[in-house]
């Protein structure tokens, strides 16, 4: 009897290879299993009467899913660069983590104050008591707005990882390699810079939905600023790469982030 073809061919031999060095299997297995943990505690904890505040919950579940299928559709689709970075929680540099860290301290002291002083108006803006019904109904709209915008921002950014295959890398490739193709069809017709797209608006939708002011103002000015700097230089690449093709996609096609 014959042995079963595990591998295919020559180059997924080299990628399984590749993947292996690249993938601690404990620091995987860690990972995924916290991230796990938060999606479930608080998947868990939403349902406890001691907790109101809802979005907090499907703010870490956001969170926590969108970080393990980094991971996951990058080892699936772009199995050579695939890494325990690919799942960008600390690779996305000091500034990510302290943006979301910020986030969740301002919704947390805003619902300590709620809990010590139920009258204030913080406590008001959190939790609608005592509003309008107008007003609270905007801020009903506000956070089914943020919860769209999440679910928007997740879709496009893994459409676009999906459809770039191995010419997607979370980090800017200086030089140009055998398999690196300009990819302009599905989602890339519509913006040239979809995963940009897709996380940004995926992190602006985060903090609407959670009611903070102050970090959607943090938020929108960091990624702007982000966002403007790193396609500015990856653009500079890619024209290096493609030349009269990427200026003629340039033209044809917007990047999908207003005013960059």
């Amino acid at each position: 009897m014959p042995r079963p073809n595990y591998i295919s061919s020559q180059r997924s031999k080299e990628e399984l290879l590749v993947y292996a060095q690249n993938n601690p299997t404990e620091q995987i297995a860690l990972t995924s299993l916290l991230l796990g943990v938060s999606i479930g505690a608080s998947i868990g904890l939403s349902f406890h009467p001691s907790f109101s505040f809802k979005p907090l919950f499907v703010y870490i579940v956001s969170l926590a899913s969108f970080h393990f299928l980094e991971f996951y559709i990058t080892s699936k689709y772009q199995t050579s660069k695939a890494s325990v970075d690919s799942f960008i929680i600390f690779s996305n540099g000091s500034e990510y983590l302290i943006a979301h860290s910020v986030a969740i301290l301002e919704t947390t002291v805003e619902l300590v104050v709620c809990s010590i002083w139920p009258n204030t108006s913080i406590c008001s803006f959190k939790t609608s008591a005592g509003l309008g019904s107008n007003f609270a109904i905007g801020l009903r709209l506000i956070q089914i707005l943020g919860l769209s915008l999440i679910l928007f921002g997740q879709v496009l950014r893994s459409m676009a990882m999906v459809t770039a295959g191995e010419s997607f890398s979370h980090v800017i490739a200086n030089d140009k390699k055998q398999n690196h193709v300009l990819v302009t069809d599905g989602i890339y017709r519509i913006v040239r810079h979809p995963s940009y797209v897709g996380f940004f608006y995926w992190a602006l939708g985060t903090q609407l939905l959670l009611l903070n002011p102050v970090s959607v103002v943090l938020f929108a000015a960091a990624l702007y600023i982000f966002f403007s700097r790193r396609i500015r230089y990856e653009e500079y690449t890619l024209l290096r790469f493609f030349g009269d093709e990427y200026a003629a996609y340039m033209q044809r096609t917007p990047v999908g982030i207003p005013f960059i």
